[in-house]
Order: structure tokens, then C-alpha cells, then sequence
């Protein structure tokens, strides 16, 4: 009885990190940085810290030791993360939705949200963050882009919350998602309130 009282109130709110999902170009790192100083929580790439772990590019990571690898290193510094730092907004990379069971890892742990963007959009921050390289010599390139989006949809689709960045500005992004978060926050504490007057100290 004690052991089943005591499981109750530990089943509290508890903060999670918010992982930021979605393909580049979408917003995370704009939208990240803006929502992370809103929270007074810091802001984190995922893609730094992978990178930190192996010490190489993720573009050598890739060539050197391939998929297979990236992946495996990819769920392992996640599952670190997840479980010594304090709450902090991740910017997920754009392919961890593919490997199903650190994308489950994530939507477990972390408030995972979906930002949306048309192909065009995001085809047109990649270009302005001055990176051509999806695009030179690939007269097909938006093509494997919308491509890649719809068959990815399904996978984004599972987060908790869509925020569409082709709509919105990051500010407005940013606004709609910590009013999603606040509410949640007031819906859950009255539940664990519910909760800790129907669970009465056992005698």
C-alpha cells in the first residue's frame, strides 16, 4: 500500500525537455533559440553534441563509418543526454524520426513538436544560410525534397504538437508553443492534484 501511495504522487508534472523536430530549414535553430530564452532554459543543437562524441563532421562521420554507426551513435548520445542534463529546448536532427526506436526514446521523455514548412521554404533558408550543396548539379533536388517531406509526414506527424513555420513568424511560433505548454502545465497540475486527494496515506 505504501509502495502503491508513494507511486501516485511521484506521478507529478515533471518538465520535460522540449525536442524540436522537423526537416532542415523548418525553424529549429531560430525558433529553438527564441523559445529556450522565453523558458529561461538553455538551447542545444543535437547535431553539436554527436558531433562533440565523435569528434569528426557529421559529414566525415557519415563517409568514415556510415549510417549504420551514425545511427547507433546517435541513440546513444540521446539516451545521455536525456538522462544528465537538465531541461533544455532540443533541436533534433532532421532524420532521427527515421530510426524508430530513439524517435519513441524522444516522444517518451521530451514535448516533442513538429515544425512544418512547405518545400519551397525550406529550400529557401538552407539557401540563405549559404549552404548550396543539396542543390548544385541536382536539377531533381526539390523534387527529392517534397518527396522526402511526404514520406516523412507520418513519422513528424507523432509529436504532440505542429507548429506550421510557413504561416507563422518565429515569434508567433514561438507564442502559440509556450501557450501550449502553459496550459498543459495548469491541465496536469490539477490532475496531480486530483490525484493526491484520491490516494490517502495508507495507515
Amino acid at each position: 500500500e505504501l509502495y502503491a501511495w508513494l507511486s501516485a504522487r511521484q506521478r507529478k508534472s515533471v518538465q520535460r525537455s522540449i525536442a524540436l523536430a522537423g526537416v532542415r530549414g523548418a525553424g529549429k535553430s531560430a525558433i529553438g533559440k527564441l523559445l529556450a530564452a522565453r523558458l529561461g532554459i538553455p538551447f542545444v543543437e543535437f547535431d553539436a553534441l554527436i558531433e562533440k562524441e565523435a569528434g569528426i563532421s557529421l559529414v566525415e562521420l557519415f563517409r568514415i563509418h556510415g549510417e549504420g554507426y551514425y545511427r547507433k551513435l546517435e541513440r546513444a548520445v540521446m539516451e545521455k543526454f536525456l538522462s544528465q542534463s537538465p531541461r533544455a529546448v532540443l533541436a533534433t536532427g532532421g532524420s532521427l524520426v527515421t530510426d524508430r526506436e530513439t524517435w519513441a526514446l524522444v516522444r517518451r521523455e521530451c514535448q516533442t513538436i513538429w515544425l512544418k514548412a512547405r518545400a519551397k521554404d525550406h529550400w529557401d533558408r538552407v539557401v540563405a544560410q549559404g549552404d548550396m550543396r543539396p542543390m548544385v548539379n541536382n536539377p531533381t533536388a526539390m523534387d527529392e525534397l517534397r518527396t522526402l517531406l511526404k514520406s516523412r509526414e507520418p513519422l513528424y506527424g507523432q509529436a504532440e504538437l505542429i507548429v506550421d513555420t510557413s504561416r507563422h513568424t518565429v515569434e508567433v511560433c514561438v507564442d502559440l508553443i509556450v501557450k501550449r505548454l502553459q496550459a498543459e502545465s495548469r491541465r496536469d497540475g490539477n490532475r496531480a492534484g486530483h490525484r493526491e486527494k484520491s490516494v490517502p496515506m495508507p495507515r
